[in-house]
């Protein structure tokens, strides 16, 4: 995590939280006038319209006291979704089996997007099966990580 979102997420954690629901994530886009903050939340019973409307509104109020954005932005609280965005060791090993889609911070034999089997975490690596080979990628290289739905027929 970089550090506008590790002190985004120091603020917003604890509030969710206290909400009942888990923070998954959050994404700080930094566009000028056109900044996103993006808050993912999850549930066991899942996520309503009614839970992100709670949270947004409980979240914003705690962001206008605290002030860590300085420019304008909008703020979106949704649920992670079928195709959620994986950004810890614990997303990793929770989604174990799972097809993923995976961008690097910089090319890994001449490519940055690789799209495999998640087979699972060793120590601080993600572990990816494509066709019949593994590939061992530390956390900190991986830019952006999602799983990928899959529906039988």
């Amino acid at each position: 995590m970089v550090t506008k979102d590790a002190a985004l997420y120091a603020i917003i954690e604890p509030v969710v939280t206290a909400m009942g629901f888990e923070l998954w994530g959050l994404d700080y886009l930094a566009q000028g006038k056109h900044s996103k903050l993006m808050i993912y939340i999850d549930s066991p019973n899942g996520i309503t319209v009614d839970d992100c409307a709670g949270v947004s509104r409980q979240v914003s109020s705690v962001l206008d006291v605290e002030d860590p954005i300085s420019s304008n932005y909008s703020l979106e609280v949704s649920s992670p979704g079928l195709d959620r965005p994986l950004y810890t060791l614990d997303h990793f090993s929770r989604f174990r089996g799972h097809t993923v889609q995976l961008k690097l911070r910089s090319a890994f034999d001449g490519r940055r997007k690789f799209q495999g089997q998640l087979a699972g975490v060793d120590g601080d690596e993600v572990l990816i099966r494509i066709e019949s080979e593994e590939y061992c990628f530390p956390i900190e290289s991986i830019d952006q990580a999602r799983v990928i739905p899959q529906f039988e027929d």
